[in-house]
């Protein structure tokens, strides 16, 4: 992994391991899911909008189904995890940088009795420790974004995929027309150069065997799901000042407005990706 890669690493790790970041996410978000969900109205709860987003992506999945093999990349609290395992009695490998989070992911794990199907691991998805086609699905949501290399992320994803395997993630994007420089506010903040695009993806996955490229195209919920963090961080402001520091908050309410705004101004893309593996 290059010194830039690694660096990368080391930033999100620090980060996500922070106790500012982990309050924050285990409260705002309810410490399942730190992830763009699916909204029918503005005003659904965080958690009911990100179980749709996972209910989505499992529904396009032709695979998952009893037996299957599941890697989670940048599984966060593990709530994806837990669905799918609750779901479909299959079995997940929940690959994450964050130890703090890797620990509440197998206490949550623990309380349901879903140790035996999930086996949370600390690791990166850049250099993946499983060997060639050890796996039928590879899920992600929103995690591929802090890597300075997501070409070698989609290297790994293929390696370790077996033949005829599913590759289905999501990820906030810049669009494929994003203008140069202006979200340079959101990569300062995410402590990157550039993000991907709809675009480089289905270009980069055809590098890597993947073909049937599919595309979800559901932008509207990136700007709703970073309004309704932040309308639900400034109603839960006073309580979360008792766990994190004022500094942090700031800089959050700072970081959603340019997200919000990049999205309103259709400088982003998100949505759901599923790729099939050539035979």
């Amino acid at each position: 992994m290059s010194s830039a890669a690694e660096e990368a690493v080391d930033i999100a790790r620090s980060y996500y391991n922070s106790k500012d970041a982990d309050t924050f996410y285990s409260t705002v978000w309810g410490g399942e899911d730190i992830h763009i969900g699916i909204y029918h109205t503005e005003s659904d709860p965080i958690r009911e909008a990100s179980r749709r987003t996972q209910k989505r992506m499992a529904g396009k999945l032709d695979l998952l189904k009893p037996g299957a093999k599941v890697i989670d990349l940048g599984s966060g609290y593990g709530g994806a995890a837990r669905f799918l395992a609750r779901s479909t009695d299959c079995h997940i490998v929940a690959l994450n940088l964050s130890e703090v989070e890797n620990q509440k992911a197998r206490e949550l794990n623990a309380v349901e009795g879903l140790d035996s199907q999930i086996d949370v691991v600390d690791g990166n998805f850049e250099e993946l420790p499983y060997e060639d086609q050890s796996f039928d699905i590879v899920w992600s949501q929103d995690a591929f974004l802090h890597s300075p290399d997501r070409e070698q992320v989609l290297r790994e994803a293929s390696r370790v995929l077996k033949s005829g395997g599913e590759f289905v993630f999501t990820d906030p994007m810049q669009s494929d027309d994003c203008p140069e420089g202006v979200l340079d506010p959101i990569l300062k903040r995410i402590h990157l150069e550039s993000m991907a695009s709809p675009a480089y993806y289905r270009e980069k996955a055809e590098l890597y065997g993947f073909r049937d490229v599919e595309f979800d195209e559901m932008t509207i919920h990136l700007k709703r799901h970073y309004s309704a963090v932040l309308s639900t961080m400034q109603s839960m402001e006073e309580t979360l000042r008792e766990n994190v520091s004022q500094e942090y908050l700031d800089g959050m309410k700072e970081g959603l407005t340019h997200w919000i705004e990049g999205a309103e101004k259709n400088y982003l893309a998100w949505g759901v990706f599923l790729f099939h593996k050539s035979h």
